[in-house]
């Protein structure tokens, strides 16, 4: 996987955990887990991969810690 592509994974993954802490808040981490729980019903693993990282940004640092990465990109 090149360079380019891990970047953009990796944008992608703070943009979800950004938007699910605007929508749900304290709950944001319970909601990626459920979207990981579909992907991997659906054999999706990639998917299942950039959600397990959603839910990792979530884990390390707190809801405004995430929107300020976020909005400095």
């Amino acid at each position: 996987m090149s360079k380019m592509a891990v970047d953009e994974d990796e944008r992608r993954a703070r943009q979800e955990a950004h938007w699910l802490v605007r929508e749900f808040g304290a709950e944001a981490p319970l909601y990626a887990a459920m979207k990981a729980e579909k992907a991997i019903e659906q054999k999706d693993f990639g998917r299942c991969a950039r959600w397990k990282r959603v839910l990792e940004i979530l884990a390390d640092k707190p809801a405004a810690d995430v929107r300020r990465d976020v909005a400095g990109r």
